[in-house]
């Protein structure tokens, strides 16, 4: 069997595949892991997991998305095809299609944070790490209400976040990181985080370690159905013949997509990222939801051989810092402005870290739907799966999609859960 793609969602589509005793290969047009699953913050926050699509996103979106400073932003140059998109994407952003959205995921939501436990209980991967807490910070009471109202709202989808809403003296007792212009924060309990780059290296490791094939730089240009089964061609000319393929190659995927009777349009929404150290770099995750900007402390990573226990190295602590949602094409290079951009909103923010002295900057597509949900299931080929389009939640429900997407493909058994995730709905 054939997984195109080797993020943290293809990987773990070939995983749990393996523990079925299927044979499989991922196949990567890149480095594994270079894409979305590198460069991203590393958060496991069910709690923050929602579609994309909403009333408030529309809002903010048409006054900023033309502002190059913005962290959301559209170039003036699009092309038809992006403008197509966020037409779409605009219908869903009603009160009652955001309302659907998030009772479709919350069952991922409250799922989630135990399929990495799954992992680790196997020694896959390492464990994550708790946020204790992870701390979303605001300028103002009022914008720290707005979560506050969007926590409780989710009681109605089964879900109950714990959170401590905190002021003045609490925020900066909480973080002492945090820059004066830091009014109230939401401390949120149980969510967790991890180092990306480190995850996707064990999961790889976890995968050959199974006897899993792991190719990279082979880019599939096509996959086709005759009378002898499924071909997989990829641009060097090899052609592989394969029982099953599973499409997990994120905002690149669209042409492969379509060719299987998928529809419904995957954008490249791209995110920033870099590191920074200084003389007081936040402990844990934080989060400016006004900004749009996370933080992750990257200290302590996990060794990338695998053992029994993993154990920590020490290291310098570093800091990444990731934000923007830019709407361009899949794979144009990286715009200095938006690294700017950043910079320039977390300096009264955090003023202990040095933005000066920055390292891997990086840009990587999430990959989005219009109506943001992702794409999980068979397509109209037999034997042709897809599991992408899960925006800025690929990590968080990554695992989670692997065992249930590999249940399905080997038994033809699908979990309720899918269903309102079908890639031809």
């Amino acid at each position: 069997m054939a997984v195109v793609g080797g993020g943290i969602v293809g990987l773990s589509v070939a995983w749990h595949l393996q523990r079925y005793d299927v044979e499989v290969v991922v196949l990567e047009q890149g480095r594994i892991g270079e894409g979305a699953s590198w460069g991203n913050a590393g958060w496991l926050t069910p709690a923050l997991a929602r579609p994309l699509p909403d009333p408030h996103v529309l809002r903010f979106g048409l006054r900023a998305l033309l502002d190059p400073a913005s962290p959301v932003y559209l170039p003036p140059t699009a092309d038809p095809a992006t403008w197509r998109f966020l037409l779409g994407f605009a219908r869903h952003c009603t009160t009652p299609a955001a309302r659907r959205a998030m009772a479709a995921l919350a069952p991922l939501n409250r799922q989630a944070i135990a399929a990495f436990d799954e992992l680790a209980d196997v020694h896959a991967v390492p464990r994550t790490r708790d946020a204790q807490p992870f701390l979303a910070c605001f300028g103002s009471t009022q914008e720290a209400m707005a979560l506050v109202r969007e926590l409780q709202d989710l009681e109605e989808h089964g879900q109950r976040p714990h959170f401590d809403y905190l002021t003045g003296p609490q925020v900066h007792a909480a973080e002492p990181a945090l820059g004066a212009g830091v009014a109230a924060a939401v401390a949120l309990r149980g969510q967790r985080y991890l180092h990306p780059p480190l995850f996707v290296a064990s999961l790889r490791a976890a995968v050959e370690e199974a006897g899993g094939v792991v190719r990279e730089g082979s880019t599939v240009t096509g996959v086709r159905r005759d009378v002898a089964g499924l071909r997989v061609v990829t641009a060097t000319g090899e052609d592989l013949r394969v029982d099953a393929v599973v499409l997990c190659g994120g905002a690149g995927s669209g042409d492969l997509l379509r060719e299987h009777g998928v529809r419904r349009p995957v954008q490249a929404g791209r995110g920033y990222s870099f590191s920074v150290t200084g003389a007081e770099v936040p402990s844990g995750p934080v989060y400016f939801p006004v900004e749009r900007i996370a933080c992750t402390p990257l200290h302590d990573p996990w060794v990338t051989e695998r053992d029994e226990q993993w154990r920590p190295l020490p290291v310098t602590p570093r800091l990444r810092i990731a934000g923007m949602m830019e709407f361009r094409p899949h794979g144009a290079p990286l715009d200095p402005r938006r690294i700017e951009a950043i910079v320039a909103a977390v300096r009264p923010l955090l003023p202990g870290v040095d933005l000066d002295d920055r390292q891997d900057e990086w840009v990587g597509s999430r990959p989005c739907t219009t109506d943001g949900l992702p794409l999980i299931g068979p397509t109209r080929t037999p034997g042709v799966h897809v599991a992408t389009g899960h925006g800025m939640w690929g990590v968080v429900h990554g695992p989670l999609t692997g065992r249930l997407l590999a249940e399905q493909v080997v038994t033809g058994r699908a979990s309720p859960l899918l269903r309102p995730f079908r890639p031809t709905r």
